[in-house]
């Protein structure tokens, strides 16, 4: 066959249909990897183990004798060192599923419209976090490297996706380029920013830095608050940054424009909603979108109120890795149309 498959060998239609599996497989397996890392932040079990990638130098948990023997002024606690141990076992499957759509790839790279770049890229992007899990470990939880890990799950669940899209659209025979428009860019930079407002209130321990709401400590606009401490991105490493080394000016800093964002980024969804709303094939995504926004909020609220419980704040992280999702839905259909309008463009004036 022209694209170079023997006889023994899946067709090129069989192939794709595979990798579009394998990558909405990926998106499953990427969201439960994202909560996971979640409740092995929320459960201070990051430093689980002080090494990587093994666990007090080995590829299992030790036991407290061999463990005292390798960092003897870090003793073991097994329960936080297995749920380490296992968040990277599951990422590590990760790195297995994008070297199988790359290969795949590789191999269907004549196919017109098959998404090699994105499958590259995939491999890339997991290869990045792979380092920033490592530096999330020898640099005892520095913020910085924290909040990018978290920006690079969200990458590579957003690329999984995607591709996902990108090969279903290739089953169909639409392997022209999606060109969302530029309000929906817009609208992903500030859902983009939210996500890390989020890491960085995570991981600088900043969650419950406001009490009550709407008002922040009783006040709309708190009165001791440093943003310049609390935005210092080019803080020293180190010590060691389990539950936090800034002060309480910093930390309400943070939270209440992690707030300040919230706001923006749901008037930025209301407008998107309202610029596109009699496009029909996107407008159900662009709803949803809304709805999970709103539920974003309420459990926002309830983690600020109840003092961060774990299973609410498994929850607002799931709604943002949702809602990411809803949104690229969201600009895969707005592509298709504002294609579809391009292409309508071009023939007309190709006839005048």
């Amino acid at each position: 066959m022209g694209s170079g498959f023997s006889s023994s060998q899946l067709t090129p239609t069989a192939s794709i249909r595979r990798a579009a599996r394998i990558a909405a497989a990926g998106v499953g397996f990427t969201f439960i990897v994202i909560l996971v890392g979640v409740w092995t932040r929320l459960s201070d079990a990051g430093l689980g183990c002080p090494d990587w990638p093994g666990c007090y130098g080995s590829l299992v948990v030790p036991s407290a004798d061999r463990a005292a023997d390798f960092a003897p002024d870090i003793p073991l606690e097994p329960f936080k060192a297995w749920v380490e141990m296992f968040h990277r076992y599951i990422a590590s499957g990760l790195g297995l599923v994008a070297l199988t759509l790359t290969w795949m790839a590789w191999r269907m790279h004549r196919v017109e419209g098959y998404p090699v770049f994105a499958s590259f890229m995939l491999l890339l992007v997991i290869c990045l976090q792979g380092a920033f899990g490592a530096w999330t470990v020898t640099l005892k939880l520095w913020p910085q490297v924290v909040t990018l890990h978290l920006l690079g799950g969200f990458s590579v669940l957003g690329i999984f996706f995607w591709l996902y899209l990108r090969l279903a659209g290739c089953l169909k025979g639409q392997v022209q380029r999606r060109r969302p428009p530029v309000l929906w860019w817009l609208v992903g930079l500030v859902l983009v920013g939210q996500v890390a407002l989020g890491g960085w209130t995570s991981s600088n321990y900043a969650g419950i830095a406001c009490t009550g709401f709407p008002t922040c400590n009783q006040e709309w606009w708190p009165s001791y608050m440093d943003f310049d401490e609390g935005f210092h991105l080019t803080q020293e490493v180190g010590p060691n940054y389990l539950h936090g080394q800034l002060h309480a000016g910093a930390r309400t800093a943070i939270h209440y424009t992690h707030r300040l964002g919230a706001l923006a980024l749901g008037v930025a969804l209301f407008l998107l909603f309202i610029s596109y709303r009699h496009q029909r094939k996107a407008r159900g995504a662009l709803l949803s979108a809304l709805v999970v926004y709103a539920v974003q909020i309420s459990l926002g609220i309830i983690l600020v109120l109840f003092s961060l419980p774990l299973s609410v704040a498994l929850l607002h992280t799931a709604g943002a890795a949702l809602l990411l999702l809803i949104l690229l839905n969201a600009g895969w259909r707005l592509g298709a149309i504002q294609s579809s309008m391009s292409s309508m463009i071009y023939k007309k004036v190709a006839h005048a």
